[in-house]
């Protein structure tokens, strides 16, 4: 077995400094927990906190949803064609990573209040922004565009136009082409903007509470509990937050990575 160089040692010893800053940081929200574990069950099997908890993974799946409707064709369109405003669009998809969380919330909120420039025509078809589910989920897929388009849009870059071309002479519409060579050659794209997507919603907090602090989220559970309870009650929710996205973060990569398997 051959020693690692000097090179690959240094790597090693430095790339450990992120992950043992993890690793560090879940010792000690667990450590609370191992300390009170009554406690700990009772906030498992706490309704508000089960209620907060299938909310926004369900908000962020949704909003991960639309985001694979409406953004992937932006992606494609970013990756294949030149035109002028193309600087300027790519410029707006990246502001949401800029922009501080509370910013990105007052914008929603500008826009999808009772009275804003889409909230107030929603009224009169009985669609509701403020304090709702709809709410959550706009706040998410704002603050996610970024990340999935940006992933997707580099997937389809990696794809030769020529494959395209050769599906056209065979008599493919532009349409065909996409669907049967293009879409799935970006699967593993695909998967990993819609992860880090969903991953980016249910992280949300500033963003969501503008629109919509209730029903509650996960995070507004936690900083509602770290106010009215302390530190040990929001750290209980908290960790409980940190198992489930751990395991279903777990769960999506073996899926996703059968999939990959399964389209090679």
């Amino acid at each position: 077995m051959n020693r690692p160089d000097l090179f690959t040692t240094s790597c090693i010893l430095i790339g450990s400094v992120p992950v043992l800053l993890i690793i560090l940081g879940l010792c000690v929200l667990t450590g609370l927990q191992i300390s009170n574990p009554e406690a700990f069950v009772e906030t498992v099997i706490d309704p508000s906190v089960v209620d907060s908890l299938v909310l926004t993974l369900s908000a962020s799946a949704m909003a991960t949803l639309l985001l694979s409707i409406l953004g992937t064709p932006l992606a494609y369109i970013l990756a294949r064609k030149s035109f002028v405003a193309k600087k300027f669009i790519e410029g707006l998809i990246d502001l949401p990573l800029i922009i501080p969380h509370t910013v990105a919330g007052i914008i929603i909120y500008l826009l999808f209040m009772h009275q804003g420039l889409i909230g107030q025509p929603a009224l009169l078809v009985d669609i509701r922004f403020e304090e709702t589910f709809s709410g959550i989920v706009i706040a998410m897929f704002f603050v996610s565009i970024p990340y999935y388009v940006n992933t997707v849009r580099e997937g389809f870059s990696h794809i030769p136009v020529r494959l395209e071309n050769v599906a056209r002479s065979l008599g493919a519409t532009p349409g065909m082409a996409f669907l049967h060579i293009t879409l799935p050659l970006t699967t593993r794209h695909l998967l990993t903007g819609g992860l880090m997507a969903w991953g980016r919603g249910v992280s949300e907090f500033a963003a969501v509470i503008m629109i919509a602090y209730h029903p509650m989220i996960i995070s507004t559970l936690i900083y509602q509990r770290f106010n009215t309870g302390g530190l040990y009650a929001a750290t209980a929710v908290a960790c409980v937050m940190v198992f489930f996205s751990f395991l279903i973060f777990i769960l999506i990569r073996i899926i996703s990575g059968r999939i990959l398997n399964e389209v090679q």
